[in-house]
């Protein structure tokens, strides 16, 4: 039997630009790569019609495409990622194992699983820093202290921000090192137990134009004023590297919002706990109402505010929201009807084609004011105002809210002076004790 290594795919689905797929490429043997749908992460999902199961289903006919071109092929498996390793061991010899680091706390435990696995048989497992440009505890204090407030931490980022930091890795001339087969059987999403979801997004490149004007259009919803490149970076069809060297050179304000990426998923790389538990402890003092029917209104986009309705009715039909009507909905749960941030977060974890952990957990946070550099718990968005100053003619409204203007819009759920001061009161008696 032929002796190979393996490149384990995960959240880096493109051969371009790849960190850990270019070393990879040039070790002495024949690279196998594989892609593993992990029956413990899609097993959680209560949606069989997932847009992002559909979407990286999509991503991996093309990925199929190119490594055909190639002569070569994707090895495609589903089940937990132990036990299809120990699969991979009995039909491959084995000689190494690479793949790019992920910093979730439930991929840090199953990629210490397949290391400590590997480690047995005496198969090297190694992994690289790829959808980051600074990780773990590269941007920290001059005394080796942790940042927990960003603009501090932004500026020591961007002091270290170097060219090289984002030049892209090439590889193509290292392809003709991929494991020459025919082409492997790539299951059909039913094999995984799902099935094809509708109006899946296509794979995109970078809109220069967006990035330039962003600072300029980005809080306006009914303007195509941001570049949506979160579920890109999500599943790595797009490099970060590529991103940044653009954000460099055309728009600061867009550089910001990547770092902000970054030190959302360093806080939760070093704060695991933050999945479930405040930042701030004694946030975790908070009496949330959890009123389910109100819930379920906000839910559904019927709470009778016009901009949070909007946004949730997006969210709901398209698995995208606006970044300023993120805000403005997760605000109105969390501070009008003082309903429990991780209600939303996990419900935005469903619906969110973009969905990342890291940072759908630290806006959540940010909002409800019990992140590390949080908005302060008196700031409690009007909503009336937002509309004013994002969608003042209501053309977002109107997309999306077509009942508008009839008897069937739902009243108000909540009068907002009276939620605003209500909301005061609780937070200060938590917080005073």
């Amino acid at each position: 039997m032929q002796k190979l290594n393996l490149f384990w795919f995960r959240r880096d689905l493109r051969l371009d630009d790849n960190a850990g797929l270019h070393h990879a490429l040039q070790q002495d043997l024949p690279l196998l790569p594989i892609f593993i749908f992990d029956s413990d992460i899609l097993e959680e999902l209560d949606d069989k019609k997932d847009k992002r199961v559909s979407f990286i289903h999509y991503v991996l006919q093309q990925l199929q495409n190119e490594l055909i071109n190639l002569g070569s092929s994707l090895d495609v498996r589903f089940g937990k990622p132990s036990e299809v390793f120990k699969k991979l061991l009995k039909g491959y010899s084995i000689h190494a194992v690479y793949t790019n680091h992920d910093y979730e706390p439930y991929a840090k435990e199953r990629d210490q699983a397949i290391k400590t696995l590997l480690k047995e048989k005496g198969i090297l497992f190694q992994t690289f820093k790829d959808q980051v440009i600074f990780e773990k505890n590269e941007v920290v204090k001059d005394n080796n202290e942790a940042y927990y407030v960003f603009t501090p931490y932004s500026k020591k980022w961007l002091g270290l921000l170097k060219e090289g930091d984002y030049k892209p890795y090439s590889s193509k001339k290292f392809f003709k090192n991929f494991f020459i087969q025919k082409p492997l059987h790539l299951p059909s999403l039913s094999e995984v137990s799902f099935e094809k979801a509708e109006n899946i997004p296509a794979l995109q490149d970078i809109d220069n134009d967006i990035i330039l004007h962003y600072h300029k259009t980005r809080n306006f919803p009914a303007v195509h004023g941001t570049s949506k490149l979160g579920l890109h970076l999500r599943f790595g069809t797009v490099s970060i590297r590529k991103i940044v060297e653009t954000a460099v050179g055309l728009n600061a304000t867009y550089l910001k919002e990547l770092i902000w990426r970054e030190f959302f998923m360093q806080m939760l790389w070093r704060n695991p706990r933050l999945i479930n538990e405040c930042y701030k402890k004694n946030y975790d003092d908070i009496k949330w109402r959890n009123n389910e029917k109100e819930f379920d209104a906000w839910c559904r986009g019927e709470t009778g505010y016009p901009i949070v309705d909007a946004g949730m009715r997006e969210l709901n039909e398209t698995g995208f929201m606006h970044n300023r009507v993120r805000m403005i909905t997760a605000s109105f749960l969390v501070k009008h009807l003082l309903v429990d941030w991780r209600w939303g977060e996990a419900y935005f974890a469903k619906k969110l084609l973009d969905y990342e952990l890291s940072s759908n957990n630290g806006n959540w946070q940010w909002v409800a004011g019990c992140c590390c550099d949080a908005a302060p718990y008196f700031r409690i968005f009007n909503p009336t105002i937002q509309v004013k100053k994002f969608d003042s003619e209501l053309k977002y409204i109107r997309q999306w809210v077509p009942d508008l203007e009839t008897f069937s819009y739902p009243k108000q759920i909540v009068e907002h002076e009276y939620a605003r001061k209500r909301c005061l009161e609780v937070y200060k008696s938590a917080l005073a004790r």
